[in-house]
């Protein structure tokens, strides 16, 4: 018996064989469907087309050399030059002329002026005593009723120096009525301060038939 190698070895004639018999099946297939015109149309429209989009006058044109590229410049800014306040420094012999040459105030010199707020007159106190004036008897038969708004100057003692028609009722006998009493009225006077002075102040007289 022949000694026999460590590695077995296959003979292969048959594998080759099986191969080469399948490729020449499938060339027949093929070569069978080619031989089909439906499938020859199918097969020419199923494959891609390649277009080109580059005509022949822009394939003539020389390509257009690249831009340079701009190059960068560095600029250096001028700073702006400011000016320096001028300064000046005294001595201190200078410092003090320049002190006494400044006038002094006057001793004599007038003070501020307080201007006071005047309080107004008043007419309703109850200590006045006051009358109400009389309703005239014909205005009342004829029923006239308003109301009168007398301007008077109450003087610094107070009394009334002056009593004026500010406003009319409607009616004259109204009218002089509340003048005539409003004359002998009493007023605490006006003050400015602690001291009373003149002022002018509205006095309303109202005459009603309820009443």
């Amino acid at each position: 018996m022949s000694r026999m190698n460590a590695y077995s070895y296959e003979d292969p004639g048959p594998r080759r064989v099986a191969i080469i018999s399948t490729l020449l099946l499938h060339v027949a297939v093929v070569a069978v469907i080619l031989s089909h015109p439906p499938a020859r149309s199918a097969i020419a429209k199923a494959m891609p087309m390649m277009v080109s989009l580059i005509t022949a006058e822009r394939a003539r044109l020389p390509e257009a050399p690249p831009r340079p590229m701009p190059m960068r410049q560095n600029f250096e800014m001028a700073q702006p030059v400011v000016p320096l306040p001028n300064i000046t420094i005294a001595t201190p012999s200078q410092a003090a002329a320049k002190a006494s040459s400044v006038p002094a105030q006057s001793e004599n010199a007038r003070p501020a002026t307080i201007v006071l707020s005047v309080v107004s007159p008043r007419f309703d106190a109850a200590y006045l005593q006051n009358p109400a004036p009389a309703y005239p008897p014909l205005a009342r038969r004829m029923g006239e009723r308003g109301r009168v708004l007398l301007r008077v100057l109450v003087t610094a003692e107070g009394t009334a120096d002056r009593v004026e028609l500010n406003t009319s009722s409607g009616s004259s006998r109204l009218d002089i009525a509340a003048l005539e009493t409003v004359q002998r009225w009493h007023f605490v006077p006006a003050r400015q301060g602690e001291r009373a002075v003149a002022a002018w102040v509205l006095v309303p007289i109202s005459f009603s038939l309820e009443s």
